[in-house]
C-alpha cells in the first residue's frame, strides 16, 4: 500500500460520523461499512432540525424534513454531508439539490459503493474549503487595494502630488512603522473620517 493511501485510511479511521437515518437494514448496511472502515459512528433519529455537531461527515437522508430547512446545507455546516437517498422521484432530487450534498448513495445501499463515496466526498469538501479560502483572499486583496487607492487620493489632495508621489509617501510611512501600506492606509482612512466627522 502506497503512504498516500495508508494516510488516507488513517485519516478515515479517525473520522467522526454522523448517521440520520431510521433504523432498519439499510440503516445497518451503512453502519457495518463504515464500522469495517473504522470510523467513530454516532447515529440520530429522529431527523433534528439541524446538522449534528462535532461530527466530520454527515450520512443523512432525503427527507420531508428538508423542505425549506437551510440549516441542512453545505454552506451551513463545516461537516462533509453524503446523502442517502430512497428514490430518485422529482421531489427527491430538488431536496437533494437544495443540500449541495458532496456526495450521495441511492437505495439499494451496497456496502462497495460506501467507501469510494466518502473518499471523494471529503476530497470535494476539501477542494471547497480551499477555494473559499482563495475567495476570502482574493477578497482582502482587493478591498486593501481599495483601501490604498483612496488614501493615495487623500495624500495627494492634501500634499499636492501625483498618485505616484503619494503612493512612495504612504510607503515610507509604513517602513517606518514597520507596517503593511494597507495599514498605513486604513489608519489615514479612518484618521480622516474621524476629522470628517468632528469638523476638524
Amino acid at each position: 500500500m502506497s503512504s498516500s493511501l495508508r494516510r488516507l485510511y488513517e485519516d478515515l479511521r479517525s473520522v467522526n460520523v454522523g448517521i440520520v437515518y431510521p433504523p432498519g437494514e439499510d440503516r445497518d448496511i451503512v453502519v457495518r461499512q463504515l464500522k469495517r472502515i473504522g470510523c467513530h459512528l454516532n447515529i440520530y433519529w429522529p431527523f433534528p432540525a439541524e446538522p449534528p455537531k462535532d461530527v466530520e461527515v454527515i450520512f443523512f437522508q432525503v427527507a420531508q424534513e428538508l423542505e425549506g430547512n437551510s440549516r441542512w446545507t453545505v454552506t451551513a455546516t463545516d461537516a462533509t454531508l453524503i446523502a442517502l437517498s430512497d428514490y430518485e422521484s422529482p421531489t427527491t432530487l430538488k431536496l437533494l439539490i437544495n443540500t449541495n450534498a458532496h456526495g450521495v448513495i441511492v437505495r439499494p445501499f451496497r456496502s462497495s459503493g460506501i467507501l469510494s463515496t466518502l473518499v471523494l466526498a471529503r476530497s470535494e469538501k476539501n477542494f471547497q474549503l480551499r477555494q473559499e479560502k482563495k475567495i476570502r483572499k482574493l477578497e482582502g486583496t482587493i478591498k486593501s487595494r481599495r483601501q490604498i487607492e483612496k488614501a493615495i487620493r487623500i495624500v495627494a489632495e492634501r500634499r499636492d502630488l501625483n498618485d505616484t508621489e503619494a503612493y512612495e509617501h504612504l510607503r515610507r510611512q509604513a517602513t517606518k512603522l514597520r507596517i503593511s501600506v494597507a495599514e498605513v492606509a486604513i489608519m489615514l482612512i479612518d484618521a480622516t473620517d474621524a476629522m470628517e466627522k468632528t469638523g476638524l
